[in-house]
């Protein structure tokens, strides 16, 4: 093999790595930082690139994608020093390629311990029970604090979520049985409302059958006064209709004649009577008179015609 063929396959191994030095394919979602001589040139977005071979470098290579980093778990005190254990979950996403390549040595790192370190602030300001109620809230403190201190770095944080919250031992106990007393709590109330309402009900199905055994004894006695007011009507109106008659039968012809024979047919009865319902007998002293009682009867009754 000559010197020129050596040549001929030293000039294409050239080209082939100048070729590779300089085609750059990105990605999607991602992000190449380019160095010339050492230097910041430009960012690479997704898509097909030219170099200059031997001058232009690819520095860093950046995913622009959201990431999800675990945040180590930590002991944190509480206001009324309590020490809780607490873990979470980190998201942020990469905005500015250039910041996040130069701004700091590892922005993931810088950003979960800044994580614990804002956390344990937060946490600090609290009480326990509010670490379980306001986890929303903490969270949102957390990013808020992250996502200021990180845009230097070109990194967004997105989320913060707190994984789990591990009490002590002991405070857990305590806790437990605050918890169990606070149901039987409940449950003793919810028994007593429970009994009280059926109280209730029971006495106003009481109140309303005494109202309506009122109502109907009431009506009762109005159907049957009601009853005896028209019965003593009715009775009136057949006394008085029986009168006229009478009163009508006696001015006819004959009609004198037949009431003083109706007059000693009664007067003769009551006398019967008068004298099989007691044992003492009174006779009256014109008892053989009986035509007189009656003549007097008549006159009685003419009287009380000619009044009315």
């Amino acid at each position: 093999m000559g010197f020129g063929e050596l040549l001929g396959y030293g000039l294409a191994i050239v080209v082939v790595i100048a070729i590779l030095k300089t085609a750059r394919i990105v990605p999607q979602r991602a992000a190449f930082v380019v160095e010339r001589l050492g230097k910041y040139s430009k960012t690479l977005s997704a898509g097909f690139h030219i170099l200059v071979p031997f001058i232009d470098k690819v520095a860093y290579k950046l995913n622009l994608k959201e990431t999800a980093i675990d945040v180590a778990s930590q002991i944190c005190i509480t206001s009324d020093n309590i020490a809780v254990e607490i873990d979470g979950v980190l998201y942020l996403q990469v905005v500015d390629p250039a910041n996040a390549a130069y701004g700091i040595e590892d922005y993931q790192y810088a950003t979960t311990q800044l994580a614990q370190t804002t956390l344990r602030s937060v946490i600090g300001k609290i009480q326990l029970d509010q670490t379980f109620e306001e986890r929303e809230t903490i969270n949102g403190k957390v990013v808020d604090a992250l996502d200021e201190a990180a845009k230097p770095w070109g990194v967004k944080v997105l989320r913060y979520e707190i994984s789990n919250i591990k009490p002590p031992p002991s405070v857990q106990d305590a806790l437990e049985k605050q918890m169990r007393a606070e149901r039987e709590r409940r449950a003793v109330v919810a028994e007593s409302e429970g009994e009280k309402e059926a109280k209730i009900n029971v006495s106003l199905g009481e109140r309303a059958e005494i109202i309506n055994i009122s109502e109907a004894e009431k009506q009762k006695q109005i159907n049957e006064a009601e009853g005896k007011a028209k019965e003593i009507m009715l009775l009136a109106e057949a006394t008085a209709r029986g009168l006229e008659r009478i009163a009508v039968a006696i001015n006819q012809p004959g009609g004198e004649n037949a009431v003083n024979l109706r007059i000693a047919e009664q007067y003769v009865k009551e006398f019967g009577r008068l004298a099989d319902e007691t044992n003492t007998l009174i006779l009256p002293a014109e008892l053989s008179n009986i035509g007189g009682a009656v003549a007097g009867l008549q006159k009685i009754l003419q009287q009380g015609q000619t009044k009315n």
